[in-house]
């Protein structure tokens, strides 16, 4: 039997995001109510700017005092898309206070104060949900905390970056150069004004962060991420890449150590196989490749951001939160039980491109082995090119760890015969 009495929504920000939810929550509320097993009311939106004129949402709802919003008592639940550290943590924990629960796309927040948030949650017995803090559309939280709860997960592997993906995707299928593809990403709106939070890879880092805490039950910040932007990128790191069979992307990559000890976190531009999943992502849409004991290889694939795709992992965190409401229970809450070291990158261990300027002269390959040699990186393939004097030598190493080729290259730099590095590239996906 349904409930007549109406759960009461309270939408923080109104933006690109918050007016699908608000216009999904208006034109499918039957079929919500019937979903869920009560009607939910949009109880009152906070925005900025309450003249702007909102198409379907009664001015009436309209309000600038998020706080009070929050504080009324009869909210059920907080859908809070604006996005930032504050006002919204404490927007947050004052709902928590006031006995809602909360649906959250703040990838940023999660990944800097996810656990004291989960803290307060749990003290008020309520819900903190965020499928759309990653990857848009893709049901990927949910199975991570939930489908895959009994499973043992080993690395995820993924594209959580439609503008990255695009601007990457345009300069291997054009040749274009990186300002030629972002240029081109900002004309058709896949890159903002500003684009340093996507190609520089903080937008990535928060949600490796996120991922990374639910896959390994441990508490990963965003300051336990590595990241590099991709902005050094070049035309002839594609080159490169395909004269080994390889495309280039901006992956997240969270992986537990091969003694299940620690794990570890990054961001940062890899050559990855054409044969590998991930290779064949193209545009601005995500994908997540996902590494278990008991389930295998499984992929997540679809559109990772825009006002639609976010608002659909909003009302499916809503109607699973009401659900919850309604019974008297609550979802999952943060698992760290685990917790799990996180190591720096210098432990990590992975293959790599390096590509050096030297002397086209005889010797210099054997002096170059060598130095790889001493510090011990194995190398897996070598190739020169060369005329007039200078020339190209790239080379393709065995894993080795972070630490050790940063110490290789900072020597191979000393070599007279080295006139300079001209790029380094980690090799995933095999």
């Amino acid at each position: 039997m349904m409930r007549t009495r109406p759960l009461k929504v309270a939408l923080l920000g109104c933006g690109v995001v918050g007016s699908e939810v608000a216009r999904i929550m208006t034109t499918h509320a039957d079929d919500l109510a019937a979903r869920i097993g009560a009607p939910v009311e949009l109880a009152g939106v906070a925005v900025r700017r309450p003249s702007k004129v909102r198409e379907g949402i009664d001015p009436a709802l309209v309000t600038t005092d998020a706080t009070a919003l929050v504080k009324r008592g009869d909210i059920d639940v907080v859908v809070e898309v604006i996005g930032g550290i504050e006002p919204a943590r404490t927007l947050i924990t004052t709902a928590f206070e006031h006995g809602a629960s909360v649906v959250s796309a703040n990838k940023a927040l999660l990944a800097q104060d996810g656990a004291a948030l989960h803290a307060v949650a749990e003290e008020h017995d309520k819900d903190l949900y965020y499928e759309a803090a990653v990857a848009g559309a893709i049901p990927l939280i949910r199975p991570l905390r939930e489908s895959l709860a009994g499973d043992k997960v080993n690395r995820v592997l993924g594209i959580v970056n439609g503008t990255t993906n695009f601007i990457l995707d345009k300069m291997d299928s054009t040749g274009a150069g990186y300002q030629e593809a972002l240029d081109e990403a900002t004309a058709l709106g896949y890159a903002e004004a500003d684009p340093t939070a996507d190609v520089e890879g903080f937008d990535a880092a928060a949600k490796a962060a996120i991922l990374a805490g639910i896959a390994f039950h441990t508490r990963v910040r965003l300051d336990d991420v590595y990241r590099e932007g991709m902005t050094e990128v070049t035309a002839a790191d594609f080159a490169s890449a395909k004269e080994m069979g390889c495309t280039i992307k901006l992956l997240a990559i969270c992986e537990r150590a091969e003694d299940g000890a620690s794990v570890t976190a990054r961001v940062h531009p890899a050559m990855i196989p054409l044969s590998h999943p991930l290779a064949s992502v193209r545009g601005a849409y995500n994908a997540v490749f996902v590494e278990s004991d008991a389930s295998g290889q499984l992929m997540f694939y679809g559109p990772g951001a825009g006002g639609s795709p976010t608002a659909s992992a909003v009302l499916g965190d809503l109607v699973a939160v009401c659900r919850n409401r309604l019974s008297g229970a609550t979802g999952p809450g943060e698992s760290a039980y685990a917790a799990l070291p996180v190591s720096p990158m210098g432990d990590v261990v992975t293959r790599y491109h390096i590509s050096l300027d030297v002397a086209d002269k005889p010797g210099v390959l054997a002096q170059v082995a060598t130095v790889f040699a001493e510090h011990g990186v194995s190398i897996d393939t070598v190739r020169q090119q060369g005329k007039d004097g200078e020339a190209s030598l790239v080379v393709v190493t065995h894993r080795a760890s972070d630490a050790a080729l940063g110490g290789t290259v900072e020597a191979l730099r000393k070599l007279d015969t080295v006139r300079g590095v001209a790029s380094i590239m980690r090799v995933e996906g095999e």
